[in-house]
């Protein structure tokens, strides 16, 4: 359930698969599921290697506290809301219900986002250990992340040092852009997040488990194109990257602060079309750093080229550092 607008995890998938209906999951290892429900509190523990389900049919809610150990060395307490229908309650229409006690709608909200961060700092730990770097791409719906993040893979795999890249691809629906991201050569899992409107560190952990990702490598998150809710969810990568195109205008970063503010950097893309917009670069960037005056800003045009050069030195620059020894 998102603490932003209010919708809810129904019918997330990854790769097609759905993550949390029945509470159904296929892996060759474990990993630890928290499942919420308003009511009776439940734990159960795994520990296996084969698939495994969980039907309910219960009369009233509940809470399921699910454990298993993942594959890939850190545990994920999974948090859902379900009542016994396995319908998601939504923030947004609680806080509008007549009735409904407003503080705790704000404890929940204050819950789940505690709980995503105890995700993110599983999935931060575990990309940590291995090397890997971990980009998260956000910006709104139409900005060309998709088309940049081809380009960026094809240079950085042509390198003089190629790159092993590896892409998590979130959406609502559709998985395109994953298969735009797989006719790179590059591996890449979709997430479908249904009526979600961003990716959450759930979600990234679910994706980790099937997306080759080794030590010294790239991981880049496409998020769900949205300024607002992925502002607010952390995923356990080591960078924002918010990218503004020049078609959009150049008081985003007021309209939508959180999302610059929580960004280290920005790409100011589709900069080859300046010159038949009227959009005024020095005031975007100046409104951007009125927002986070520490924010990098790199003007680039997967078209023409223009700072991908910038752009792949400040990847490799993160890639270096966080790299093991």
């Amino acid at each position: 359930m998102c603490t932003t607008c209010g919708c809810g995890a129904d019918n997330v998938r990854i790769d097609g698969k759905p993550v949390d209906p029945g509470h159904t999951h296929d892996h060759e290892h474990g990993h630890s599921h928290t499942h919420e429900h308003d009511g009776v509190a439940h734990e159960h523990f795994h520990h296996h290697t084969h698939a495994h389900g969980h039907d309910h049919d219960h009369g009233e809610p509940h809470d399921h506290t699910h454990a298993h150990d993942h594959l890939h060395g850190h545990d994920h307490p999974h948090h859902h809301d379900h009542d016994h229908g396995h319908h998601h309650p939504h923030a947004l229409g609680a806080a509008h219900a007549h009735g409904v006690d407003q503080s705790r709608v704000v404890q929940i909200e204050q819950n789940i986002l505690a709980k995503n961060d105890a995700f993110a700092a599983q999935n931060r730990a575990w990309l940590a250990e291995r090397g890997v770097l971990a980009l998260n791409l956000v910006s709104s719906p139409g900005s060309g992340k998709t088309t940049l993040l081809v380009k960026t893979i094809e240079m950085l795999r042509a390198g003089d040092r190629p790159a092993h890249i590896a892409v998590i691809e979130g959406d609502q629906q559709t998985s395109n852009d994953a298969e735009r991201i797989r006719a790179t050569g590059a591996p890449a899992i979709q997430i479908n997040t249904g009526k979600g409107c961003h990716l959450d560190a759930h979600m990234v952990g679910h994706a980790l488990e099937s997306l080759p990702c080794p030590d010294n490598s790239l991981l880049m998150i496409e998020n769900v194109g949205n300024l607002v809710c992925p502002a607010a969810f952390d995923l356990g990568e080591a960078h924002k990257v918010v990218i503004l195109a020049v078609t959009e205008g150049e008081d985003k970063p007021l309209k939508y602060p959180d999302m610059f503010r929580a960004a280290d950097l920005m790409l100011l893309n589709k900069c080859d079309l300046l010159p038949y917009l009227q959009f005024d670069v020095d005031k975007a960037i100046a409104f951007a750093r009125r927002v986070n005056p520490d924010l990098q800003v790199i003007q680039t045009s997967a078209t023409s080229g223009a700072g991908m050069a910038d752009w792949l030195a400040w990847i490799e620059a993160g890639a270096a550092k966080a790299r093991k020894a």
